[in-house]
């Protein structure tokens, strides 16, 4: 066995050093180019890399139709950054907290020539480490060396993109008994990732048996809602309740899934906080933000209720698209048990929103 890491563990070190502000080297189809992000930018490094060559800067495409910049590429846009351009105007670009005080920010010239293969995976992987999805490129004509010269991470995206792509792969690391409020039988399972990732929990409440369907809920982590009782969000008020109701039960499964802000990250979840209270709603945060409405991958529970033993659930969720996950990775859905709770004068609009928009049934 080889002891260097394999492609799922350059993965996370790519991540890492994107959110340190480090460059990584890319690689496809026998181009490379030298990724930065956007974020993480700083005045030296910005340097380093206009040394090397004319810079590109990717963003995606929710972000360009923000900015009414042009997009050839379908899910990403490549724009070229002006010679005269600073750390200042890439973070005005790749950020939107700006928008409204300063909406003018070209002439902002979208490439389309050449393979925009480089500048969508450096904006799949920004976003996967929970970053704003912008990454500064400039192309260099041997990545290979320039990783071995520098000591950056190479990542040989024709390899790299089928494991991004795939659902993670979650191992049990250990459970333990937890009374809890809800139930004084519960236990608590943690789930680790093999790419060395954020860590997954499974509570279970009883002993529920593995033979018929277990009232279960898919729950993603919110710190603002779970932790502080915000009443921006119902996140708190539906953990509590489907806890209670599964301790009224006597049996249940929660699956707590570290993907908070729908698996942007509490910074970027913040971020469209700062921008609703400009007047966007929670669907056009994310977009301004360069988002999808929603990043979650649901797969993860799935993975969690198959270790566990179960194969079918009653699933307490408002959201359709939950069920069309679950049975499509085999975990059989045998009745949608609402949770209508935690509406207040603060989420209403919100509530409204994800029932309009991203078809949640309330």
């Amino acid at each position: 066995m080889a002891l260097g890491p394999d492609i799922s563990e350059q993965l996370s070190r790519a991540r890492a050093d994107l959110r340190m502000g480090v460059p990584v080297v890319l690689v496809a189809g026998g181009e490379a180019t030298l990724a930065l992000a956007a974020e993480a930018l700083d005045p030296a490094r910005f340097a380093a890399l206009a040394a090397m060559g004319p810079l590109t800067l990717a963003i995606t495409d929710k972000r360009a139709a923000t900015l009414k910049a042009r997009t050839y590429d379908g899910d990403v846009a490549r724009l070229a950054v002006p010679e005269e351009a600073t750390p200042g105007w890439v973070a005005a670009v790749a950020d939107p907290s700006g928008d409204l005080a300063a909406p003018m920010k070209g002439p902002l010239v979208s490439q389309r020539d050449g393979s925009a293969v480089l500048a969508r995976a450096a904006v799949a992987l920004t976003k996967s480490a929970h970053l704003l999805p912008a990454a500064l490129l400039v192309s260099v004509p041997d990545g290979a060396a320039l990783a071995v010269r520098e000591g950056l991470t190479l990542i040989d995206w024709d390899r790299a993109k089928p494991v991004m792509a795939q659902a993670t792969v979650l191992s049990p690391v250990v459970s333990a008994r937890v009374p809890m409020e809800a139930a004084e039988a519960g236990r608590l399972h943690v789930f680790r990732p093999e790419d060395g990732g954020e860590e997954h929990y499974a509570i279970e409440i009883g002993k529920p048996a593995r033979d018929k369907p277990v009232l279960a809920r898919l729950h993603s982590a919110c710190f603002t809602g779970d932790l502080l009782g915000s009443l921006k969000c119902d996140c708190g008020p539906q953990l509590r309740a489907a806890l209670a109701q599964m301790g009224a039960e006597g049996a249940g499964v929660l699956l707590y899934l570290n993907q908070e802000g729908r698996g942007i990250g509490l910074a970027n979840k913040m971020r469209a906080y700062s921008l609703q209270d400009q007047g966007f709603d929670t669907v056009e945060a994310n977009h301004r933000l360069g988002f999808e409405d929603d990043e979650r991958d649901f797969r993860l529970g799935a993975g969690i209720l198959k270790k566990l033993g179960f194969s079918s659930v009653r699933l307490l969720t408002n959201n359709p698209a939950k069920v069309r996950m679950m049975e499509a990775m085999g975990i059989a859905v045998t009745e949608r048990v609402p949770l209508m709770v935690g509406e207040t004068r603060h989420n209403a609009a919100y509530l409204a929103t994800k029932a309009k928009k991203s078809g949640h049934l309330l």
